[in-house]
């Protein structure tokens, strides 16, 4: 048994479920040429619209937490 079976054998064993690992590279924040690209996307949002989705998630969030304290 190779030592990466035998990690994912004990994974499963701790939770019951089985998991598939997977990896995700993202773009590193730090770095000033993802900044400013993150500056200029942001840049070109449109307050009333994010103000709009706020408000959905918000009423969202608040229907989700009502049903569970009905529980």
């Amino acid at each position: 048994m190779t030592t990466a079976s035998r990690q994912e054998a004990l994974r499963d064993e701790r939770t019951g479920v089985l998991l598939r690992e997977i990896r995700l590279l993202v773009p590193d924040t730090r770095d000033p040429a993802v900044q400013a690209r993150l500056k200029a996307a942001i840049s070109t949002l449109d307050p009333e619209d994010e103000q709009e989705s706020m408000r959905w998630i918000e009423s969202v969030s608040l229907f989700d937490n009502e049903d569970r304290g009905a529980e």
